[in-house]
């Protein structure tokens, strides 16, 4: 069955950048560099659409050429972009991708931060089955209270919902427990590994699952070249990684997130969602990029 599904959060442009060469600090250093849409919620809303279902990409951009990258590469994808012009530069992100294919970002959230409201509201106000929320509106403190209002409207309506943790270091700046409490009209909670440990001050995978699943109906946690762990009230399912070539890990969890959410609505279960999130991961982690 298809659902409507919202997904609330970033509008980024990507430029991914790999070494050829070792960096020459004072000339030219060889390199890949791919300038493509970003975003992790875009990414999520992208895999999500994949699996059938209709979604519409709610967030915030400038005026600029960059908006008009990010919109045309949803509606590409099937994704129905709804965003809100602000005056301020569409947010950026520089990816340096190291040789073992892992990321450090640098990030120009820019627009994002002046998401209204009434605009995320005014687009909630059509029937719909699923919101998720991107972690990175809970993150940053001019979004929060967007996010909060949105997830407990949406369960108001008796409606399931999402977020995911999305980037570590931010979480760590604005504490645990004030992410916890942002999250709390969430049903369901996605984090990679470090994310979890962070979030819960544990040590485990499974002491942050036991910690998680009291709070959250469903919690799915990936693992990178471990797999990942999915648990519910009643279960916890492990499925290894799919062997894949790893040339940049940008936007495999996102991938893996909105294929798993997808699944998840078309309803298989745990399991099946969670080897097709593997899959999807796989797919991803041979490219440049995150599309």
């Amino acid at each position: 069955m298809i659902r409507r599904v919202v997904v609330v959060g970033d509008v980024m442009l990507d430029v991914v950048v790999r070494r050829l060469a070792p960096l020459a600090p004072t000339s030219d250093t060889p390199s890949s560099i791919r300038v493509t849409r970003g975003g992790s919620g875009a990414s999520l809303a992208i895999a999500v659409a994949a699996t059938g279902h209709e979604v519409i990409y709610v967030g915030a951009a400038g005026r600029d050429g960059a908006a008009t990258i990010v919109a045309d590469a949803l509606r590409s994808a099937g994704v129905t972009a709804q965003l809100e012009p602000v005056n301020a530069a569409t947010g950026t992100v520089v990816a340096l991708v190291g040789d073992d294919g892992q990321r450090a970002m640098l990030t120009d959230r820019g627009a994002n931060s002046l998401l209204s409201e009434s605009f995320v509201r005014g687009r909630l106000a059509v029937p719909f089955d699923h919101l998720h929320v991107s972690g990175y509106l809970l993150l940053d403190p001019s979004t929060r209270a967007i996010g909060v209002a949105a997830l407990a409207l949406a369960k108001e309506r008796g409606r399931s919902t999402s977020v995911d943790v999305c980037s570590v270091a931010p979480l760590r700046d604005v504490m645990p427990d004030v992410f916890l409490h942002a999250a709390e009209h969430a049903s369901q909670l996605f984090a990679n590994e470090e994310e979890a440990l962070v979030l819960t001050s544990t040590t485990s995978v499974d002491d942050a699952i036991a910690f998680l699943i009291a709070r959250f109906d469903e919690v799915v946690i990936t693992r990178g070249s471990q797999g990942a762990v999915s648990a519910t009230r009643d279960s916890r399912v492990r499925v290894a990684a799919k062997d894949a070539t790893v040339l940049d890990t940008t936007g495999a969890g996102d991938a893996a997130t909105g294929t798993y959410l997808g699944a998840r609505l078309n309803g298989d279960d745990v399991t099946t969602a969670l080897a097709k999130a593997m899959t999807a991961a796989a797919r991803v982690v041979g490219g440049l990029g995150a599309n």
